[in-house]
């Protein structure tokens, strides 16, 4: 880390004291110990990392120089160019040869810059954590996926599409279908879109890494549109948590049915129910415990503000049941999508 960004987080963790805050809960937000924070200063004076700078005696069971020319002509030869250290390693040993352990290989691989794939093997690829997204009103950003219902037949399955708006949470578009499709998808999308008429609001879909989600036709449909596309991680269900979070809301209510449905037919009136609780009854912990039907449309507002005033008029006639404020129930104004932590927002502005 930086100089820079280290007087940018304690400038943040003083400012956060200055507001009341104790130290041990500022630290932990800016994900650091609170003996790093200490480190970092010295004399009042924000000092760098000398880690890098600091004089280290060198091994004394250090390869030589020509030890390691040695590794490098091994991993060279035609029988091992394509083999990893893990496998040169024992099979010199099975010829009655040692030079230096699995990891030392690895290192001097490294130093020479040829610590690559061997053999035919694609290099992997690093995936970036999906860029934050801001939304202050409906129709702004949706998410989405898909998920399997059961079926009477087993290994078959049916699809549940759903998409849902990140700043209300209220289920934009929904079907269930036979099969697994990016035409199905792309048709869904539009759909929705003419549902809500929010073709000119709509700037960005965020979805899981699979297939039909960068399918040809889905990517085309959101090109036209002017929607950018947005993915998470392989494997990482967290990058997608809107989606993730109401598939489970779904299967876990107390009428879902655990053992499957009898037909399609079924799975869709099933669904067509959930998505009317859901949207006009089911009070959603993110947004206040507000239905996401009302904060969708704006009715939210006077709600939490008149909930907002039932709780004062409660503290106001009877004070002594009351230690500290009255619940907050503010309006949340912004809902972010993947948001950065502290460490990955110094980052970017470097």
């Amino acid at each position: 880390m930086s100089l820079e960004q280290r007087k940018q987080i304690i400038v943040m963790i003083n400012q956060a004291r200055e507001e009341g805050a104790r130290l041990a809960p500022a630290c932990e937000t800016a994900e650091i110990d609170p003996g790093t924070y200490r480190r970092w200063q010295h004399a009042g004076q924000v000092v760098a990392d000398r880690r890098a700078t600091a004089q280290r005696p060198e091994p004394h069971n250090k390869l030589s120089a020509q030890e390691r020319e040695q590794v490098l002509l091994t991993c060279h030869r035609p029988e091992f160019k394509s083999l990893p250290p893990s496998q040169i390693v024992p099979t010199l040993a099975d010829q009655g040869e040692y030079l230096a352990s699995e990891s030392s290989f690895y290192r001097v691989l490294r130093e020479a810059n040829e610590q690559h794939d061997r053999g035919r093997a694609k290099p992997r690829q690093k995936r970036a954590k999906p860029d934050e997204y801001q939304t202050r009103s409906p129709n702004q950003c949706w998410t989405w996926d898909v998920t399997w219902l059961k079926s009477p037949v087993n290994g078959l399955y049916f699809y549940l599409y759903m998409m849902v708006d990140v700043f209300s949470r209220k289920i934009t578009a929904w079907e269930v279908h036979e099969t697994e499709s990016g035409e199905r998808a792309a048709q869904l999308l539009r759909r929705g879109v003419m549902a809500e008429g929010c073709a000119a609001t709509l700037r960005c879909l965020h979805a899981d890494n699979g297939a039909i989600q960068k399918s040809s036709t889905l990517r085309a449909t959101l090109e036209w549109l002017g929607v950018a596309a947005s993915y998470s991680r392989p494997r990482v269900s967290n990058d997608n948590p809107f989606s993730e979070a109401l598939f489970r809301t779904a299967k876990y209510r107390p009428d879902f049915p655990p053992d499957g449905f009898a037909s399609l037919e079924a799975a869709r009136q099933w669904c067509a129910a959930f998505v009317r609780w859901y949207n006009e009854e089911h009070k959603h912990s993110a947004i206040k415990f507000v239905t996401p039907g009302q904060r969708h449309r704006g009715d939210d507002t006077a709600l939490l503000a008149n909930r907002d005033d039932v709780y004062r008029q409660a503290r106001a006639a009877n004070p002594s049941r009351w230690r500290g404020e009255t619940r907050n129930w503010k309006r949340p104004e912004i809902m972010t999508l993947n948001p950065d932590n502290p460490k990955e927002k110094l980052k970017k502005a470097a």
